[in-house]
């Protein structure tokens, strides 16, 4: 039985959880710390200089920033909201086999509305799939390492490409601020894990699939200074009226669940995780509703006590067409739900160069201030 956080939804499968004399824990108190920076500021005020300051650079180019989409009502709606702005986005999709029709519809629905450009990049199928089946056999957690990774890649390069010097993503504080547990995902710059486990594992060598490591942020943020901005912060986010302002702009088809937009995302975090690793992503997911107050504590629990999917058909339905993309069986796939997980650090990694150079730039930071 987990012990569960008094303020937010949070428990004990978080393995780096702690708990205050009140009983709340430290993943809702470090996210209303962190938060009142945001919340005292003048959004408005700040959002009109950040414009101003993307439109200045970007002036004699052809864009003047990227804006990568998923499919997603996050992403969508930090679109609607750059072009309503006045800027001349690069709109950027990465397709790794997995989207849904749905938000195939949605991305297409909302382009022609906005009538703005797309650069889409779509991956090998046969290798990606190789490199997905490594993960698996190589139990670690962070399958979707593989597509995080390669979706930052993609954006910087572009960025590159077309010397622009912000991304402007659909990640935000309102909806997915809270920190996620250490057990629950992996570094996403790890470029030398990625490639550990596919030499390992893998039949195919890592060629199309675009992949980004330490010292390549530092190239792409340190020296070619392109800034990768969590737009949304810069308004009152609220995603069900992000979701039904979508609907009424351009008919997006709502969602029922947290990523839809990709088949193989709904079914590892609702059945993968929480079967493989006793990992339920909605807990943090919901958390950052509950402290952010977009929904009571009370409604969450309620969505707690029922299964990820909403019905039985649904997860019969992902799962088969996850088996069958796959080439799995349904022997290998539930021997492969049986099997211990293994750390990430079991194979070749970048976290620990990662965490030293970050000591080092906060330390040399703080001096200067």
């Amino acid at each position: 039985m987990y012990k569960i956080c008094s303020r937010c939804l949070m428990d004990t499968s978080a393995i780096d959880i702690k708990f205050d004399i009140n009983g709340n824990c430290n993943f809702c108190t470090d996210f209303l710390e962190t938060s009142n920076s945001i919340k005292n500021n003048n959004k408005h005020k700040n959002l009109n200089k950040f414009i101003d300051k993307v439109k200045n650079h970007g002036k004699n180019l052809e864009y003047d920033c990227i804006v990568g989409i998923s499919g997603g009502v996050d992403s969508a709606w930090a679109l609607k909201k750059a072009v309503e702005s006045g800027l001349r986005p690069l709109v950027v999709h990465f397709d790794n086999g997995w989207n849904t029709n749905m938000s195939q519809n949605n991305i297409y629905k909302l382009l022609k509305k906005l009538n703005v450009n797309l650069v889409t990049y779509v991956v090998d199928w046969m290798e990606y799939k190789d490199v997905m089946k490594s993960f698996f056999k190589s139990n670690v957690v962070d399958i979707e390492l593989i597509y995080d990774n390669a979706l930052m890649k993609i954006n910087y390069s572009l960025a590159k490409k077309f010397k622009v010097k912000y991304i402007l993503a659909g990640t935000n504080r309102a909806t997915e601020g809270m920190r996620m547990p250490n057990n629950w995902n992996w570094f996403k710059y790890d470029k030398k894990n990625i490639h550990s486990i596919q030499k390992k594992y893998g039949n195919k060598k890592i060629k199309s699939l675009p992949t980004i490591g330490t010292f390549d942020y530092i190239y792409y943020s340190k020296f070619k200074k392109i800034k990768w901005i969590n737009f949304l912060d810069y308004f009152d986010y609220n995603k069900n009226l992000a979701m039904d302002e979508l609907s009424l702009f351009s008919n997006f088809t709502k969602y029922k669940l947290k990523h839809s937009e990709s088949i193989f995302t709904r079914f590892y975090q609702c059945h993968i995780l929480p079967k493989k690793f006793k990992i339920d992503k909605r807990k943090v997911h919901l958390s950052n509703l509950v402290i952010t107050n977009q929904m009571t504590r009370e409604e969450g629990l309620n969505i707690l006590k029922n299964e990820p999917y909403f019905s039985f058909d649904d997860y019969i339905r992902d799962k088969n067409y996850f088996l069958k993309k796959m080439d799995f069986s349904e022997e290998y796939f539930n021997k492969y739900l049986n099997e211990h997980p293994v750390n990430h650090d079991k194979y070749s990694s970048e976290k620990k160069i990662w965490e030293i150079l970050e000591f080092l730039y906060n330390k040399i930071f703080k001096k200067k201030k």
